[in-house]
């Protein structure tokens, strides 16, 4: 894709809450962008230090040399080699990864609302295409969930009555909970909430795979779960785990189970300095997860490198090319998150030459006007609290609208807040 993406509002484009085109940035509209090619990594030769790229649209291979590598490669859904589901990827059962992952929900669902309204169509077969199931328990899921159940009771309600009846709504989680890294107590009161809006919600369940069966002469879809029980349904959207890229087993690179190691300085060993990595594909000393804000402060942490230290090492004078490039000085960590705040970085974090990862508590949004807010562990200067209902709602919301990186996004997102508040979600097709 020749854009960025902001995923944490992602579940919000796949019911149409916000519009696919005010979660992107396009790559090309980036402020002293040196080159840019829409292609795909495939192979790294570390000696010679070259990037084979594959072209999008025809498939042609050509070489990128490069004086200094940041692998970002991210991460995909993993499937754990569940049955058929990577066969049905795409038809009815869907990855929330991409904004063409959102649009192949969005699509999916109002298809099965506008399918299952035909009077023709038999019973169980339209039982089966208004179930819907999210497998996995983790923030997109249960966000996803919320955003689906908020579609259905405010808008599907009102434009397709007759079918409200037939819904059903399933979660499933193959660990002990929902929200595994909140605080419990939160993690509970979602639990809660989720059930009182009639979701199913399946704990310590794994999933056995998805069959494609004929019953009463209709062709159905079957989810089935590790315990022997079925649940016939329409989509599926699958965000369960994670894999590696196919860069990144490709790579000649140091790995840990799927991920780059790097070290303290995010470098990867055995490479003069001259490659990182950050983001979901590398693999710290210090174990952080694979969230947005670790690979933020990442990135940023990068950035001041290269801008403050590693231009004054010359890499393109010959006599350096088997020189290990000099480690980097004092850098101030990136605590909080509002970047209009960022002047107290320095007063409240000591810098060093490593990087650091500040953690700025943990958000979920629960549809309009709820949400939940993990504040136990952060290292920002506020109580080390919790919160949920609206006041999570307005945290939530007006941190992510603040992250945006165009004042179009930041006036586009809103708009489309109000216009679902106001209005209700668009359920056209195309």
């Amino acid at each position: 894709a020749n854009h960025f993406l902001f995923t944490p509002l992602l579940p919000s484009t796949a019911v149409g809450t916000l519009e696919f085109r005010a979660i992107q940035e396009p790559v090309r509209t980036i402020k002293g962008l040196g080159q840019y090619y829409q292609a795909k990594a495939r192979e790294l030769d570390l000696e010679n230090r070259v990037v084979t790229c594959e072209d999008l649209y025809k498939g042609v291979k050509f070489d990128l040399s490069y004086d200094y590598l940041c692998v970002a490669g991210g991460m995909k859904s993993n499937t754990f080699n569940t049955h058929n589901i990577q066969r049905l990827e795409g038809t009815v059962v869907f990855f929330l990864k991409h904004l063409h992952h959102a649009r192949q929900i969005r699509n999916r669902i109002l298809e099965c609302f506008e399918r299952a309204s035909n009077p023709t169509i038999p019973e169980i077969q339209r039982d089966r295409l208004l179930s819907f199931i999210v497998v996995g328990g983790g923030p997109t899921s249960c966000e996803f969930m919320s955003e689906l159940h908020d579609f259905i009771n405010s808008d599907v309600a009102k434009w397709y009555p007759d079918l409200v009846g037939h819904i059903k709504l399933t979660l499933v989680e193959a660990g002990p909970g929902i929200l595994g890294s909140f605080d419990k107590a939160l993690s509970d009161y979602y639990l809660q909430k989720l059930n009182e809006k009639n979701i199913d919600v399946r704990l310590n369940m794994a999933m056995s795979g998805v069959d494609e069966r004929y019953i009463e002469g209709e062709q159905i879809t079957v989810a089935r779960f590790a315990d022997g029980s079925e649940v016939n349904f329409g989509a599926m959207v699958w965000s369960a785990g994670l894999a590696p890229v196919k860069f990144i087993p490709n790579s000649n690179l140091s790995l840990d189970r799927g991920r780059v190691i790097v070290d303290d300085f995010l470098r990867v060993a055995d490479t003069q300095g001259r490659v990182f990595a950050l983001g979901d594909c590398a693999a710290s000393p210090d174990k952080l997860p694979p969230t947005a804000t670790v690979a933020e402060q990442q990135a940023l942490y990068l950035s001041d490198c290269f801008n403050k230290y590693y231009t004054k090492f010359d890499v393109l004078d010959k006599k350096n090319d088997d020189v290990e490039v000099p480690l980097p000085g004092n850098v101030t960590p990136y605590l909080m998150p509002w970047n209009i705040l960022s002047f107290l970085n320095k007063m409240l974090c000591e810098s060093s030459p490593k990087f650091q990862y500040k953690n700025r508590g943990a958000m979920a949004s629960m549809g309009f006007g709820g949400g939940v807010t993990d504040l136990k562990k952060t290292d920002l200067p506020s109580p080390k609290t919790t919160m949920s209902g609206h006041a999570s709602y307005i945290v939530w919301s007006s941190t992510y609208l603040t992250k945006q990186l165009s004042i179009q996004n930041t006036i586009l997102i809103p708009m489309y807040w109000f216009k679902a508040l106001l209005f209700g979600r668009d359920i056209s097709r195309f």
